[in-house]
């Protein structure tokens, strides 16, 4: 549009008082004059409106303007321009729309599009044969209602999809799958479903090996424990050189059988459903009994242990699970803290759930390695793990006991300055007497 439209504007009303002024000068009637000119560019003005109107109601987008002339006439192409490039930009974003459904039909993964309320919007063909999603007729529908799962509607209705979570396919119960939740825009959800049958397969091939492995290993290694204890009794009767050769291989073969347990317990996790119909388990008095053998592991170190514990806090689930995970924590708090040093366990409720702590003062682990903490045989410094006589595995087995008691666990740590770690549980799972 022309810039000087307001001068435009100005020049063509003065033309038409100047046209009026000379009309009223040869008739004598100067005000008759003035409103018949005027009343002439006024309807010629709304005669312009409605063509602009009519043009715009249009079902013919790509339809030119009508033809006109001056400031109108500018109106309408500045309009038109402006239509042309809206449609080009529709066009474009269509293109664009496009692109991603073809490439998302491609996909072997399921992608699924659900509003903030988590009815069905739009999904791919994948997620047809991997969900048994069917269109149009599942279009609007909750997608809980479809898939019938009970732990995908917990973690659908739970908000918290840190996590990825790993069931069967509702139409064949011979896929497994993974399923992850992504909040985007305006509370919308986007799901995203992959196939993990192989994944899957390996998992249990190796879970049973290492259960298979780990129980043929048993019974021989305490046979050799038997006959090592054995000939150590009798080693007064040994050349001098046997005695410490023996307490070396008796000491190997302790620590292969601790190794063998807990790889044993964590098959047995893994392996087993979460335990139901648990009774109310005394945490406090646990950890007395826990802090008591901590005690006799540090022995001549003179560990400072204290405990704080609400003694009407009790928690749901298994008790000797709950031991193994608790006792690992104070246990490596004990391995890890210089001679001396204090450990300091605390277990309390709030609004959020139940909570155990376990802080030492020790020598602290650099933030790169805590997100690998609880991988089966990670080690943060191998000298440092063998030095303690540690599997590798105490922390892997308590983040699977903590899964089945429906709890998570954090770290914080800063070396030199010691640790902190900190089981949380729901409120579900507390209960006070």
């Amino acid at each position: 549009m022309n810039q000087d439209w307001q001068g435009a504007l100005v020049r063509r009303l003065l033309l038409i008082l100047a046209g009026c002024l000379l009309i009223g000068l040869i008739t004598g009637e100067y005000a008759w004059a003035l409103v018949v000119g005027l009343t002439g560019y006024l309807g010629w003005t709304l005669y312009q409106i409605r063509r602009l109107l009519l043009w715009l109601k249009s079902d013919q987008a790509d339809q030119p303007p009508p033809d006109s002339h001056g400031l109108w006439g500018e109106i309408f192409d500045n309009l038109y321009q402006l239509q042309r490039r809206d449609l080009r930009l529709r066009g474009q974003l269509q293109s664009v729309i496009d692109r991603v459904q073809g490439s998302t039909t491609a996909l072997k993964d399921a992608v699924i599009m659900l509003d903030s309320d988590g009815n069905l919007e739009w999904w791919n063909p994948a997620a047809e044969r991997l969900l048994g999603l069917k269109k149009p007729q599942d279009t609007g529908h909750p997608v809980t209602n479809l898939v019938r799962h009970p732990s995908f509607k917990e973690y659908f209705d739970k908000g918290r999809h840190e996590e990825p979570l790993e069931l069967s396919s509702p139409v064949n119960d011979r896929l497994w799958l993974q399923v992850t939740i992504t909040r985007y825009g305006n509370s919308e959800h986007l799901m995203v479903v992959r196939d993990i049958t192989r994944l899957h397969q390996l998992e249990q091939m190796r879970k049973d090996f290492v259960a298979n492995v780990s129980h043929e290993l048993r019974t021989p290694l305490t046979v050799i424990a038997g006959y090592l204890e054995t000939m150590l009794e009798h080693t007064d009767e040994m050349p001098p050189r046997w005695p410490r050769a023996l307490n070396q291989m008796n000491q190997q073969a302790g620590r292969m059988q601790h190794l063998l347990n807990d790889l044993l317990l964590l098959a047995k996790l893994e392996a087993t459903s979460p335990p139901s119909n648990t009774q109310p388990v005394a945490v406090a008095k646990l950890l007395q009994s826990i802090k008591g053998d901590a005690l006799a592991l540090s022995a001549e170190r003179k560990h400072q242990i204290t405990v704080e514990a609400d003694d009407t806090l009790m928690l749901k689930g298994s008790e000797s699970e709950l031991r193994s995970a608790f006792s690992n924590l104070v246990f490596n708090a004990v391995k890890y803290t210089p001679d001396n040093g204090e450990i300091h366990v605390r277990w309390w409720c709030n609004e959020h759930g139940a909570h155990l702590a376990v802080q030492d003062s020790g020598i602290g682990i650099e933030s790169k390695h805590l997100p690998r903490l609880t991988e089966r045989f990670y080690r943060v410094d191998s000298s440092r793990a063998s030095n303690t006589g540690g599997t590798g595995l105490g922390l892997a087995i308590v983040k699977h006991v903590l899964l089945r008691h429906q709890g998570r666990l954090d770290v914080n740590s800063t070396p030199s300055r010691g640790s902190t770690f900190t089981c949380h549980f729901p409120l579900s799972q507390a209960t006070v007497i």
